[in-house]
């Protein structure tokens, strides 16, 4: 693939409860483990696993605020992650595009031996 792909990053954006952290933070602007698991099914501990994997990645950053942590998207990180997203995809049209052609040329070529 022509694109550079980041496993890390794509591996921490790859799970739907990780994407649902990131529309929450992006939508509040900041959140702490324990607001952002009044939002969803699960509890405060997981919701801090999700954040962490989130931190390591690099989408979010953490700033302690008492007793909890602060959470908000780095949006520099985001921004290279859609990046991303759109080269993987311009490569599968490419590709699709492609096999789209030879599929239509074969067709072509079944159609004069009849």
């Amino acid at each position: 693939m022509s694109a550079a792909v980041d496993d890390e990053l794509w591996s921490a954006i790859g799970d739907p409860v990780r994407r649902r952290l990131l529309d929450l933070l992006l939508a509040e602007g900041v959140g702490t483990p324990t607001s952002l698991s009044d939002h969803l099914p699960i509890s405060r501990q997981a919701v801090t696993k999700h954040l962490g994997v989130l931190d390591r990645a690099g989408l979010v950053h953490a700033t302690p605020m008492g007793r909890e942590r602060r959470y908000e998207v780095d949006e520099a990180q985001l921004t290279r992650a859609v990046r991303q997203l759109d080269a993987v995809g311009r490569t599968w049209d490419a590709r699709l595009n492609r096999i789209k052609r030879i599929a239509e040329e074969m067709q072509r070529q079944s159609r004069k031996s009849d």
